[in-house]
């Protein structure tokens, strides 16, 4: 057990914002996005990306739809700065594309990262100083003023040198670092102090970004703290109020959600939540959400799977099986309650309506997933995902009551081999427990035979002691099969009869058919489900009685056995 020590921990005074009005809002436009993996996901792998990689990822946000991509701390080294002077260069920039780069508020670094964006058509220079009491206390050893000094030189400088690079267009974003554990008077003065440096406007306008840089609270919190500085940001007609949330708390994306309610314009993060610690917000389950809510992302994130192997690719990280859009079991069902309500729902769901598939909240299809992996088998599964599987894969939709049936031979199989069974795996199983021509009894050839009024069937049977052939009549082929079998000792009752259609099979275009027959033995309780393939739909059912026949004695042979 875990104790807390008095006083260790403390939890962030509340913001007092009793009139807050971000509970009441909800966000139906996407806000600018900017993808830091090249930068702040980039740092924080195992092992870096080199340029080959920087470069296809980079390619892979502008495909994406990215039009703002933090590539680089130039100062930092001088393969990042070699990184910004290749893609500026070798012209790989679109040109709807902003490139930003990271410095801090030092002069040779900040010198440094201006020489790097030399030639940029547009650039964003993201200044940062840390603003929390433990920062100006232990780290700077600075006063309040001394900070904001720090920063509005930091400021003008980047200003001055922008003027003498006229050629490119030039914003500055500024991050009051640690801004959730500042205080909101002290974020408040720095970030007007920057903003009065820089002189925005309307048509030109500054960013401030606004970073959970170590996540310390819940993100109600973190949206009466957005609010409270939307509301008092002097200029605030000439700033983008942005978002760059972390994941301490595995509450970013809800913390990202509720500050763009409170009036934030832009979020900064990475795709699938790489970053520092626990990673940044992740932008793919942020725009994902909104499209969930009839909001267009501005983000093409239809071949999802692409995404994310260019993403493990690039980052060595793998993105794990349940992640929100993505993973690859998001989209499949295990639990039998759950694969049952899914197979009903694709049945009622009408193309171009409403989507509302049940454990489904987007359609799979939507960023480019097929629906084979929707449904899979373990012993967990029951027979509404068994029965999906079957008709999804191989065209058999079978019968209600043989649903249960089958799911039964799945359930025993599953618990004696564990593990999952894929599509092959359970027509194997479909095979074995149906179709296989090794049975006791076996169909050698039919012929029907017209008799008046009755319909005639002779039929040349496989048994155990030899081959035979039989001869019947009733009122229609199946009664008369029934009637010839009995004269090998064979006495069935016939309780019910389907047939389906399950496409081509041949060259020819030939339509195979699929006969369900459901048989008992008269006197004995239970019945059990015969199934028969064929081109011939009178074949197929013929099949389907051995099949049944078949199966019924399997039956009471195990039950003598018990």
């Amino acid at each position: 057990m875990v104790t807390c020590p008095a006083q260790k921990y403390r939890p962030l005074a509340p913001v007092g914002l009793t009139d807050r009005q971000w509970p009441n809002r909800v966000i139906a436009t996407p806000p600018v996005w900017m993808s830091t993996d090249l930068r702040d996901g980039n740092q924080s792998i195992f092992e870096p990306m080199d340029a080959h990689k920087k470069m296809e990822m980079f390619r892979t946000l502008c495909d994406i739809g990215f039009k703002e991509i933090e590539v680089a701390f130039p100062s930092a080294s001088q393969t990042e700065f070699d990184f910004v002077r290749q893609l500026i260069e070798g012209g790989h920039i679109p040109d709807d594309v902003s490139i930003e780069v990271l410095t801090q508020a030092r002069e040779p670094l900040i010198r440094r990262t201006m020489e790097s964006l030399r030639g940029a058509r547009r650039a964003i220079v993201h200044v940062y100083t840390a603003t929390s009491r433990p920062f100006r206390e232990m780290v700077f050893n600075m006063t309040r003023q001394e900070v904001v000094d720090m920063a509005v030189s930091a400021v003008k400088l980047v200003k001055e040198l922008a003027a003498s690079q006229p050629e490119t267009e030039w914003v500055l974003e500024y991050s009051p670092e640690t801004f959730t554990a500042t205080e909101l008077d002290f974020a408040l003065e720095i970030c007007d102090a920057v903003s009065a440096a820089w002189g925005p406007t309307p048509e030109r306008k500054m960013i401030i970004n606004l970073p959970t840089t170590v996540e310390i609270t819940t993100p109600n919190v973190y949206a009466d703290q957005i609010e409270w500085m939307h509301r008092h940001l002097a200029r605030r007609d000439s700033i983008l109020l942005s978002l760059h949330p972390h994941n301490d708390r595995g509450t970013a994306v809800a913390a990202a959600e509720m500050g763009l309610m409170a009036g934030a314009d832009r979020v900064e993060g990475c795709l699938f939540g790489n970053g520092e610690r626990t990673g940044n917000v992740d932008i793919v389950t942020l725009a994902m959400n909104l499209y969930t809510q009839g909001v267009e992302p501005g983000l093409d994130f239809s071949d999802i799977n692409a995404v994310a192997r260019t993403a493990e690719h690039c980052t060595g990280l793998p993105i794990h099986p349940r992640h929100p859009y993505v993973g690859d079991l998001v989209f499949t069902a295990f639990s039998g309650s759950h694969q049952d309500a899914i197979k009903k729902g694709f049945a009622h769901q009408i193309d171009g309506g409403e989507w509302q598939v049940p454990y489904l909240p987007i359609d799979p299809a939507d960023v480019g997933r097929s629906y084979d992996s929707i449904i899979r088998i373990n012993s967990q599964s029951g027979k509404g995902g068994i029965a999906y599987l079957m008709e999804a894969e191989f065209g058999i939709a079978m019968p209600r009551r043989m649903q249960v049936e089958f799911s039964a031979e799945v359930q025993r199989h599953t618990d004696r081999h564990g593990g999952e069974m894929d599509a092959r795996a359970l027509w194997s199983l479909f095979s074995a427990a149906y179709l296989d021509h090794a049975a006791r009894l076996r169909l050698v050839e039919s012929h029907l035979v017209e008799r008046g009024a009755k319909q005639g069937i002779r039929l040349v049977v496989d048994a155990g002691d030899g081959r035979h052939t039989l001869e019947g009549e009733g009122n229609g082929p199946i009664d008369a099969a029934v009637h010839a079998l009995r004269r090998i000792g064979v006495d069935v009752q016939v309780r019910s009869y389907e047939e389906r259609s399950i496409g081509a099979s041949d060259e020819a275009g030939d339509a195979r058919a699929c006969a369900f027959i459901e048989l008992a033995i008269p006197g004995q309780r239970g019945e059990c489900f015969g199934v028969g393939i064929d081109t011939n739909i009178v074949t197929a059912s013929i099949k389907a009685l051995i099949s049944g026949v078949n199966r019924l004695a399997a039956t009471e042979r195990m039950a003598q056995a018990a």
